[in-house]
């Protein structure tokens, strides 16, 4: 662990702390700076470590001094700086003595700062990179189980924010009515796209028959809205879309509703080709 600390004791009045940030015996300073630390009082801390950083660079408490104020800031819930913070250690110190934890430190806090679905998802690529380049370099540590279920839980973020869009595009229709639908796309083109996307990218997602059975719904009210030369072959993807969904999920709660769409869709299918699909 750390070196020895100054005592508690000695710590504890403002006017000591203010005489500890005028002293210029950094010995002292940096002995005070890990008692602070230690005593969770993380922004007097940082703000030691912060002075003493440049002045301890290359001595032998030059490692601990930098990890210890990243952990600061990641005590304090900054959780971008912290991360900052701990890759500069992992980098300047690739072989140290924390840079275990730092780069899984510098992971997590990215994950505690990624936002909910809704909002731009950036971070959330950096977090899970992180974590990634963490299990990477420390492929048998004892943190590799929690870095994976961060991983599942930020892909989970992303699957439900482009669900989301899938979902926003389902719920437009169709562009003012027009049933012709341009090769260009529609509405309910761009949620088929959009959902057939984050399947092909995350196929294990929980979300999967969720996005499914948009895509369905999607098909089926493309193919509804289509002019008389299109409605026959939408209805036929729709058809085969139904199949796909109830191969996956034969006992789903969205049962009746596909039921239904299958039977509508079947009205504009030749019998022979029912009856073929069917077998």
């Amino acid at each position: 662990m750390m070196m020895a600390l100054v005592s508690a004791g000695l710590l504890t009045s403002c006017g000591q702390y203010n005489a500890i940030l005028k002293s210029t015996d950094y010995e002292y300073k940096y002995e005070a700076a890990k008692s602070y630390f230690a005593q969770g009082q993380n922004s007097r801390a940082a703000t030691l470590l912060e002075e003493l950083i440049p002045i301890l660079k290359g001595t032998v408490n030059g490692e601990e001094s930098l990890y210890m104020l990243a952990m600061t800031y990641y005590n304090q819930g900054d959780y971008v700086t912290s991360s900052q913070y701990f890759n500069t250690y992992y980098t300047t110190y690739p072989r140290g003595t924390y840079t275990e934890l730092a780069r899984f430190f510098s992971g997590k806090a990215l994950y505690l700062d990624t936002p909910e679905p809704r909002l731009d998802q950036t971070s959330t690529y950096k977090a899970i990179n992180e974590l990634q380049m963490f299990m990477e370099y420390f492929p048998a540590s004892s943190r590799k189980l929690q870095a994976q279920e961060m991983i599942f839980e930020l892909q989970d973020k992303l699957v439900m924010k482009e669900f989301l869009s899938a979902k926003l595009y389902y719920d437009l229709g169709s562009y003012s009515g027009n049933a012709s639908y341009s090769s260009t796309g529609n509405n309910y083109l761009a949620a088929i796209i959009t959902a057939q996307n984050v399947l092909n990218d995350y196929p294990y997602t929980k979300m999967r028959e969720e996005l499914m059975i948009l895509i369905l719904r999607a098909r089926y009210h493309m193919a509804r809205e289509s002019v008389l030369e299109k409605k026959e072959d939408r209805m036929r993807e729709t058809i085969d879309e139904y199949y796909a969904f109830i191969n996956e999920f034969p006992q789903s709660k969205y049962m009746k509703e596909v039921e239904s769409i299958h039977e509508d869709a079947s009205k504009y299918v030749s019998p022979e080709e029912n009856s073929m699909d069917e077998e």
